[in-house]
């Protein structure tokens, strides 16, 4: 495959996936501090895919993906999968803070939250499960460690957003999903409520990996946290008010986890 020239210093390197159809080099790389355990999914939010490529590749924005999944599903590489890829910004899981250095950013091709959210076309989600399948059988990254971008920095990022199909890639073999428990009634928990049931809350989300304080405060953070558990766990409400469909959601994705998930009370 032949090297294609980026905007800044030049990077040639081999696809690692077979899944490559071409390269767009990103000089916006440092060595990685951590084995790859991880996959990050974004979507880009920008008004095409080649403004999104052509910042990714800038020198001057300091950011760059792994991957790029076109809407038509063709894969296109920006960093070799050894170096580490500057996509997740400020950020942290399971108490890990470099993420950038433990994860493979995939950017996903799509207008955002501000273009209304587009759907995502199927061949689009073809390729972006096709390219996480071979990127998880090479690493050995754990069905509960393919996430969203707002579950690693979800204060600052919505992406890929609430109409993510994250169920059709569960389906494919993808990503850690339970059932998501039904709406309806009975008690809840929300902003400026305290004490041993938020405590609790707050520390089942940080059980399974959220980096969030356990205060016993229903503070902004945790509203935030919330927000981005629905927005990838349980879609249907997205309000960061935690319901009984949440707690129950959370608890039964806890107990579902890979790996040595500990017990819940």
């Amino acid at each position: 495959m032949t090297e294609t020239e980026g905007t800044g210093a030049r990077l040639p390197f081999q696809p690692d996936s077979p899944l490559v159809v071409a390269l767009r080099p990103s000089p916006n790389v440092t060595a990685r501090t951590l084995p790859v355990d991880m996959i990050v999914l974004h979507y880009t939010g920008m008004d095409s895919a080649q403004a999104a490529i052509d910042l990714l590749a800038d020198p001057t924005s300091k950011v760059s993906s792994h991957y790029v999944v076109l809407e038509d599903g063709s894969v296109v590489q920006m960093v070799p999968e050894a170096l580490r890829a500057h996509h997740a910004g400020v950020s942290v899981w399971e108490g890990e803070s470099d993420t950038n250095s433990r994860s493979i950013g995939i950017e996903i091709v799509n207008g955002g939250h501000s273009a209304g959210l587009p759907d995502f076309p199927a061949v689009q989600i073809d390729g972006v499960i096709a390219l996480c399948r071979d990127l998880a059988a090479r690493h050995a990254i754990r069905p509960d460690r393919v996430l969203a971008h707002s579950d690693v920095a979800p204060a600052r990022k919505e992406d890929p957003g609430e109409r993510f199909p994250w169920a059709e890639l569960h389906g494919a073999g993808i990503g850690h999903l339970v059932p998501a428990a039904p709406l309806g009634g009975g008690g809840f928990l929300m902003q400026g409520d305290s004490g041993p049931p938020v405590a609790a809350l707050q520390a089942m989300l940080a059980l399974y990996g959220y980096g969030i304080a356990v205060t016993g405060d229903y503070d902004e953070m945790t509203r935030i946290v919330v927000t981005a558990f629905q927005r990838h766990f349980r879609p249907a409400r997205v309000d960061g008010v935690a319901d009984g469909s949440t707690v129950r959601t959370l608890r039964d994705l806890i107990a579902a986890k890979p790996g040595d998930a500990p017990e819940i009370a």
